[in-house]
């Protein structure tokens, strides 16, 4: 018959292996987290110096699209009116008695590639202009989510500062181990993101995402 002396034995033995698995596993844990966060921050900051440099002259196009729009659209007389213009304007010419033969059909064939040049760089100043803005678009979506790694890379500061607080428990360098409560309170006070404490609490985010949808603010 087992005593409860024999029962706790294996008990403690247990207790003592896991105290052991902890201390050799969690530093691995950190380190890895380390290099993980280190290699993306590294990353992240080159992709935001190359995204710095392109910034200007994306902006520099932007303007000169819209500049080159304006005068094409709101012009006196505009592109779209030019050949209407220039027709108003030579008229009086077709009128004149004057006018040598051939010099009206001359006029007209004139007339004729106004009109065409007038409405091809219409038609090429819509597409550069849109395309300019797209361009634009998508390098503030970059932005943002680079933004986004910067979260992601205080989350995991966070995590490694606290396995490491979890190692010095499980290598003894604590002298009163902590309730979990107050372990996880301690946790949650140093949040500083809404999804953050979403996560603590196991609540989803809507639609199951990043939280994209969110206003994103950062520390």
């Amino acid at each position: 018959m087992h005593t409860h002396t024999d029962n706790a034995v294996p008990a403690a033995t247990s207790a003592q292996a896991l105290v052991a698995l902890c201390s050799g596993l969690i530093p691995v844990w950190v380190r890895h987290l380390a290099t993980s966060r280190s290699q993306s921050e590294t990353a992240v900051s080159e992709m935001m110096q190359a995204f710095s440099s392109i910034t200007p002259h994306v902006q520099l196009a932007e303007r000169q699209s819209q500049q080159i729009a304006d005068a094409l659209n709101q012009g006196d007389p505009s592109i779209a009116g030019l050949a209407q213009a220039c027709e108003k304007a030579i008229a009086p010419l077709l009128q004149n008695p004057a006018l040598p033969a051939g010099g009206a059909d001359a006029i007209a064939a004139v007339l004729t590639l106004v009109r065409n040049a007038a409405g091809t760089i219409e038609q090429l100043s819509q597409p550069l202009s849109q395309e300019t803005q797209l361009v634009a678009e998508q390098v503030e979506r970059m932005y943002i989510g680079f933004q986004y790694q910067d979260r992601i890379s205080q989350q995991i500061a966070l995590l490694e500062s606290d396995m490491a607080r979890l190692q010095d428990v499980a290598d003894g360098r604590v002298t009163d181990t902590p309730e979990l409560q107050a372990w996880l309170s301690r946790l949650e006070s140093q949040y500083a993101m809404a999804d953050q404490r979403q996560s603590h609490a196991g609540a989803q985010e809507p639609g199951g995402g990043a939280g994209a949808d969110q206003e994103t603010t950062f520390f």
